[in-house]
């Protein structure tokens, strides 16, 4: 469900970044390391919180300009403007914050790393070592922020490619030796992500930054709303399907645990056996002639054509 967000204060953080600072909607929670789905523009693209949930300090947002979702925001959004967003979500949260954790993150990828970051000292009793690679100084973000942190708990290494030259997967490897035996969390763009999985190793937790394939809140905008009579977990129910909502996201705004997976018509989990109407395929990888010839569609691919389809997982 898409809630619109108040942004309280915009602070620029360097040249290319800047930080929003959120009025999150009541009930609205988020962990260290998760991130929050915007409509930036004509585009959805999901930024991770670079505020601690555990400090009392307010939600925020940090965006650094990658193109056009990140540029709208960077030129267009003001304190006092709403952003239509999703819940936070995502999975790069720290299991224990009482662990010793290592921190690897490149240029904008120091936005998750922040919130964990300050979490851990804030709540927890491990030890945290930070190793924060950028082109040049004024590429860092947060730098003063990070400064403030000192304390005997925390080590922060920079690298700057402009005083010590790229960074290898030999030159990191050095860098993090003394932190092996700590919980590893990696973030930054696509190259730097491949340089440090291989400096690390195998037990790394990862956040990528990987655009999105479809906009979720599309959806909203439909103008056309077709019926699906659907029989699953051994009930048969008859649900409204706006026009531009794939039949898996139908399914689950209802409560139903329908079957999927990648929810990009790769894998088939979510296949369903189609008895009537007619639906449009946005993508299928999967699926061949004599599946189509059964009556099978993907539900996560699926959108209505016919005002009215019927479909069962019996």
């Amino acid at each position: 469900m898409t809630e619109h967000v108040r942004v309280v204060e915009v602070v620029r953080e360097t040249a290319d970044a800047h930080s929003l600072v959120l009025e999150l909607p009541d009930g609205w929670a988020y962990q260290p390391g998760q991130f929050m789905t915007v409509r930036a523009g004509d585009v959805a693209r999901s930024y991770s919180f670079s505020s601690s949930p555990l400090t009392g300090e307010p939600p925020r947002i940090t965006v650094k300009r990658a193109g056009r979702g990140s540029n709208w925001i960077c030129d267009h959004v003001t304190p006092g403007s709403t952003l239509e967003c999703l819940p936070p979500g995502g999975v790069f949260v720290p299991s224990s914050l009482d662990r010793d954790l290592l921190l690897i993150a490149g240029g904008s990828g120091i936005t998750p790393v922040m919130s964990i970051l300050k979490s851990a000292l804030h709540a927890g009793s491990g030890r945290v070592a930070l190793v924060y690679a950028n082109r040049d100084a004024s590429s860092v973000i947060f730098g003063d922020e990070l400064a403030s942190l000192a304390c005997d708990r925390l080590t922060v290494v920079h690298w700057l490619d402009s005083d010590s030259g790229m960074l290898s997967v030999d030159r990191l490897r050095d860098l993090i030796e003394p932190y092996r035996d700590h919980e590893t969390f990696v973030c930054g763009p696509e190259a730097f992500m491949d340089l440090a999985e291989q400096a690390v190793g195998t037990g790394v937790h990862t956040e990528r930054f990987v655009s999105m394939d479809d906009n979720p809140f599309e959806r909203t905008a439909s103008e056309r709303e077709s019926v699906v009579q659907v029989t699953i977990g051994g009930q048969t129910v008859r649900l409204p399907w706006p026009a531009n909502t794939r039949l898996l996201d139908v399914l689950l705004d209802h409560g139903f645990i329908a079957p999927s997976s990648c929810r990009q018509g790769n894998c088939g989990t979510c296949a369903v056996r189609k008895t009537a109407g007619e639906v449009e395929m946005v993508n299928n990888e999967v699926l061949e002639e004599e599946d189509f010839a059964e009556g099978y569609i993907l539900a996560c691919q699926a959108l209505p054509v016919t005002d009215e389809v019927i479909v069962t997982y019996e």
